[in-house]
């Protein structure tokens, strides 16, 4: 297990808060919809803002001097130190008050939420939660309570393998992905993620021990969505709790796949990778 001191020292960290000033601007929001290969892509000011995609608003801003080995802002800044060096997306929880809109001023207000630490298949974990809260004119729009999962470095020679578990049955809506790295280069530009595991193959190989270039968590839950809303087009978000289960890479193609709930108003969405294991789940609840 992670030693006590340095869990200490990271949880420190918890209250720490900063706030960001964004905008969504047609641009932006126009290059995701064609990335996303929407048929419709020209977003104009006061369009509503989709899903997710406030985050265009608020690019990671940080100097090339800041950035640590994998090309993330360096740890001890905002996100508290940390003596397992690599990381991964973990999960977020989502709640939808009303939509922000392109071209209208909006607020980031990020605060560490929580720091704890266990002992996983691969070794130590921490776990950091940070709670976004997206907020326009009319107050918060949007709260996001986004998980980071910091591991140790890949052992040499080895390989990020292990049996994902099986995927939910009776998938209604299935859409095959292909995870291609112009995909994802074009995604980390749009949101100036400068994280290599996503563009640097050599890096993500030989140094981090995965089999390819990971695909972006982010992107995943946005695909996912995406279908959502071309089986659902009249629904409105209300709330969704995505977890990532096992990795994506770009050396094969995947699905994603979903289904309505049992309960009304909701929906079950997730991601299979190309063997048939699981990858990424969305619960979803909305209204229409």
């Amino acid at each position: 297990m992670i030693d006590e001191k340095s869990l200490e020292e990271a949880r420190a960290w918890i209250g720490r808060s900063k706030t960001l000033e964004g905008i969504v601007t047609p641009y932006a929001a126009s290059c995701m919809a064609a990335t996303l290969d929407r048929k419709s892509f020209e977003f104009q000011n006061g369009d509503d803002v989709p899903f997710v995609w406030y985050r265009l608003g608020f690019p990671e801003l940080s100097p090339l001097s800041a950035c640590g080995r994998d090309g993330h802002p360096a740890l001890g800044e905002f996100m508290p130190p940390s003596p397992l060096p690599r990381r991964m997306y973990g999960g977020t929880t989502m709640t939808f008050n009303h939509p922000v809109r392109v071209g209208e001023p909006i607020t980031k207000t990020m605060s560490i939420a929580d720091v704890t630490a266990k002992e996983g298949r691969s070794g130590d974990l921490m776990f950091v939660t940070v709670r976004q809260e997206i907020a326009d004119k009319d107050g918060v729009a949007i709260t996001d309570d986004r998980t980071q999962i910091y591991r140790a470095e890949a052992m040499a020679g080895s390989t990020a393998n292990h049996k994902p578990a099986q995927p939910p049955e009776g998938a209604k809506w299935i859409k095959e992905i292909e995870p291609s790295p112009v995909l994802l280069f074009r995604f980390s530009a749009l949101t100036m993620n400068s994280h290599r595991i996503h563009y640097d193959r050599s890096y993500v190989t030989e140094i981090e021990g995965y089999p390819g270039l990971v695909f972006n968590g982010g992107l995943t839950m946005i695909m996912l969505l995406e279908l959502f809303h071309e089986n659902k087009p009249k629904a409105t978000l209300k709330r969704i709790k995505v977890m990532a289960r096992s990795a994506l890479y770009d050396i094969a193609p995947f699905t994603v796949n979903g289904k309505e709930g049992e309960e009304p108003g909701t929906a079950s969405l997730w991601a299979v990778n190309s063997t048939g294991g699981l990858a990424y789940t969305v619960d979803v609840e909305y209204e229409e």
